[in-house]
């Protein structure tokens, strides 16, 4: 066997392997150093094969696909500072737990630190930010290296998918020539065990039913508790919570990336304007919690977080089927590593149902009275960003996707994306919180979540408009909204806007684009709205065409940030009212 044909062998082992591991898709950025790689992965008939040729928004764009999948997804790129550019879709993946196997083609040892171009060490290139890294070994003949090759594949795969599910690095060194052999079309077909080489088996997290009892015995003894719900998925999860949180009689305080606020989730039971009405001292007064439970990320609202701050003395229970230490500010009393819907399930035999459903129906009011009084201060005469968020629920379709980017779009969301029954399920890269990649997400996203809205700033558009080049070259279709208020508009209510001498040019800073040529250049439509009446056809419109379809509300951000406050202004005065009532 020569070189060409070991070189054949081993990567079509590997290649067949990730195929029955339950990869069904790559996406390669085409380079030479990676080419083995690359022929063969394309000759699989198994493997969908997507192509992008910027890494950054490669990597970002493979996020976005196993996000919305739920399953593993493969980057291939070249040597050098192509690998690089995977950094920070491999931090995002890292964070939010989502499974990437991450293949970089390399140069062999002897290249390596002497000068040879587009040669950089690779070797944990990432960091403590994969779960593994494995140097391979250089392609070689025998069915030791097939073994081998199967076997890493494997591992590699399911500790990807391995909760908490992350990214994980394999570094290819390739000795030229670069060719593999691909007249023989039997190279997948593996005669030693022709499944899976190894299967590898992953068991659900539970608690043995005395830890639930101990856990129940607080829960029982403490009528005043609240449910908080992070970023999580799963319908299982949300009609065992459901069960839970009405025989405890306990509100469930539902971030929007919760997929609760867009489902048939009990009506008295869930909580969606939190961000509102906490911000009102007197509420957090009236409302003051002995037990707090939390299942996923920790929430976006910063004003949930005060609460959770000044909450301090209660029992801040946190559940995570990760085993992570989602605990920023130090306040939870127990750690408790079980899986979510397993916990909801398991421990549902052993609470004593509520009662008295007073402290329930405090939180139900409140919310009410929160809501009506939003409704009645959002502007609807004039287009502006509540707006905006407030009328989604009403625009998009039923069953369709809405990725929301970060810094304003993400909080506004929270803000005014009440609940319906819509089926909307809501995407974020709420792992490293960036403004990067997030169109190249989106797009990912789209492939298995459509039809696909993104709502995002301006400055978020800008920082990824090369993520466009998918929407062109496989006609994906989303819908892109684009808040424009040039410039940086979550520093206008942060304390750096006091700052009046260069807040301009160090936080506003405006970029004065004309995004329409974007529109123009990756071959999307392009619509600038400046009423509420247009902004509603712009969306309806676009569900009845495919492809990209960019529309741009424009927006002031000074004039934004005082109808924010007016609007929490009224809601704290109203609850105040109601307080003074009773």
């Amino acid at each position: 066997m020569n070189h060409q044909e070991a070189l054949t062998s081993y990567l079509a082992a590997f290649v067949a392997e990730l195929v029955k591991t339950g990869v069904e898709e790559v996406v390669i950025s085409p380079g030479s150093r990676s080419t083995p790689m690359a022929m063969v992965m394309a000759e699989h008939p198994e493997l969908t094969v997507h192509i992008h040729v910027d890494e950054r928004s490669a990597a970002f764009f493979g996020l976005g696909i196993a996000k919305a999948s739920g399953r593993p997804v493969a980057l291939l790129c070249t040597s050098g500072t192509a690998a690089a550019n995977y950094f920070p879709a491999i931090v995002e993946a890292r964070y939010s737990r989502v499974p990437l196997l991450v293949l970089t083609a390399d140069r062999p040892h002897e290249l390596r630190d002497v000068g040879a171009p587009q040669a950089i060490d690779q070797i944990d290139l990432y960091g403590k930010h994969v779960k593994w890294f494995s140097e391979m070994a250089l392609p070689e003949e025998g069915a030791v290296m097939t073994r081998y090759a199967r076997t890493v594949c494997a591992r590699a795969v399911s500790l990807a998918r391995q909760v908490p599910a992350g990214p994980v690095h394999l570094n290819f060194p390739f000795r030229e020539p670069l060719i593999p052999k691909l007249d023989n079309l039997q190279a997948f077909e593996m005669l030693e065990r022709p499944d899976r080489y190894v299967s590898i088996s992953q068991g659900r997290l539970g608690l043995d039913s005395e830890e639930y009892r101990g856990i129940a015995r607080v829960f029982n003894k403490n009528k005043k508790g609240v449910i908080i719900c992070g970023q999580l998925e799963g319908r299982d999860f949300a009609r065992k919570l459901e069960q839970l949180a009405r025989k405890l009689g306990y509100p469930v305080l539902a971030d929007p990336l919760s997929q609760l606020r867009s489902n048939d989730f009990g009506d008295g039971v869930l909580i969606d304007t939190y961000d509102a009405f906490l911000r009102s001292s007197d509420a957090k007064e009236m409302l003051k919690p002995d037990v707090i439970v939390r299942f996923g990320a920790m929430p976006i609202s910063k004003a949930l977080t005060t609460f959770l701050k000044e909450s301090h003395l209660a029992r801040q229970f946190v559940v995570d089927g990760g085993g992570g230490w989602r605990d920023p500010h130090s306040l939870s009393t127990e750690m408790v590593y079980c899986d979510e819907d397993v916990f909801c399930e398991g421990i549902l035999p052993f609470i004593t149902p509520a009662i008295d459903s007073a402290y329930l129906e405090k939180w139900a009011d409140i919310n009410h009275l929160s809501k009506e009084t939003m409704v009645s201060e959002i502007n609807k005469e004039e287009l502006n960003e509540s707006l905006v968020y407030h009328q989604l629920p009403d625009l998009l379709p039923k069953g369709s996707s809405l990725f929301v980017g970060n810094s304003m779009p993400i909080r506004d969301l929270d803000s005014f994306f009440w609940k319906n029954d819509k089926g909307i399920r809501v995407l974020a890269n709420r792992g490293a919180n960036g403004i990067d990649g997030i169109i190249s997400s989106a797009l990912g996203a789209s492939i298995h979540s459509n039809p696909m809205y993104l709502v995002i700033g301006d400055l978020t558009f800008y920082h990824d408009m090369n993520g466009l080049l998918p929407a062109k070259l496989y006609g994906l279709d989303i819908t892109i909204i684009v808040i424009n208020n040039n410039g940086g508009g979550i520093f206008s209510f942060l304390p750096q806007a006091g700052e009046k001498k260069n807040f301009e040019l160090l936080f506003g800073t405006p970029i004065g684009l004309d995004f329409s040529h974007a529109a123009a250049l990756y071959g999307g439509t392009f619509t600038r709205v400046e009423t509420v009446e247009d902004f509603h056809a712009a969306v309806l419109s676009a569900r009845k065409v495919r492809g990209l379809k960019i529309i741009e509300v424009l927006s002031e951000r000074e004039a934004n940030t005082a109808d924010h406050r007016r609007i929490w202004k009224s809601v704290s005065q109203e609850i105040s009212k109601l307080v003074k009532l009773k």
